[in-house]
């Protein structure tokens, strides 16, 4: 029956004679994302939620690697010639993981290594888990919001059918179109939310890594000045 509807559709000839090109139907985005119903709305929070995240981190991860080059230099001068409270000082006016993490290790100092590489380790852990904030909630939003545009796919479908078989034999594409939209739309949607959620999410935690091994070759240069014989 559908089929058939759809083969007899032509175009209507004018008084001309000439045929009547059909005009250009054009939506815009927010047109089309309404049609995909309130799954669209969940997903426009999604996107909001993934683009605010990743800002967010990507600066705090980019402060946090940041550091100053002539840091462990100072350190080790200060150190060496045994004013601990001017590294202390140092370190308390640097805002940065490496600078806690080196002020925790002078706090312990006169302890054995093994307590004082222990201490830096922990507050090493501490850092990167303050980096991590959020970023979970990406990964999240990566793997939901595909599933919520598959989820509206089933539900526009599911109109679409129903639609058809309340109509019987007065089947129109008007009937149909508002399910087979929100089919459409909502896999798109949430396609698009997934794959950015995705991206963002692999973009923070390689920056993360590269904070890590910042951290661990900071704590272990600051070993290796405690094993240094003093001058």
């Amino acid at each position: 029956m559908l089929l058939n509807m759809l083969l007899q559709i032509q175009s209507v000839p004018n008084s001309l004679g000439q045929t009547t090109q059909p005009s250009e139907i054009s939506l815009s985005v927010i047109e089309l994302a309404m049609k995909g119903g309130w799954i669209m709305l969940v997903l426009a929070v999604f996107s909001v939620a993934a683009v605010y995240v990743f800002v967010e981190r990507y600066m705090a991860i980019t402060r946090a690697s940041k550091h100053d080059k002539n840091f462990m230099n100072n350190i080790r001068e200060y150190i060496h010639a045994g004013r601990l409270d001017s590294a202390m000082t140092l370190c308390r006016n640097t805002d940065s993981p490496i600078s806690r993490m080196i002020e925790k290790g002078l706090s312990r100092l006169g302890k054995p290594l093994n307590d004082i590489n222990a201490a830096i380790e922990n507050v090493g852990k501490l850092e990167v888990s303050k980096l991590e904030k959020g970023v979970a909630a990406l990964a999240t939003i990566a793997g939901a919001a595909p599933m919520l545009g598959f989820l509206g796919t089933v539900i526009g479908m599911i109109r679409a059918f129903y639609d058809m078989s309340m109509a019987g034999n007065n089947i129109d594409i008007a009937l149909l179109s508002t399910g087979i939209y929100q089919a459409m739309i909502t896999t798109v949607g949430g396609l698009i939310v997934g794959i950015l959620a995705f991206i963002f999410y692999n973009v923070l935690v390689s920056r993360i890594e590269k904070v890590v091994y910042l951290l661990e070759a900071r704590a272990t240069e600051f070993m290796d000045v405690l094993h240094e014989p003093a001058r």
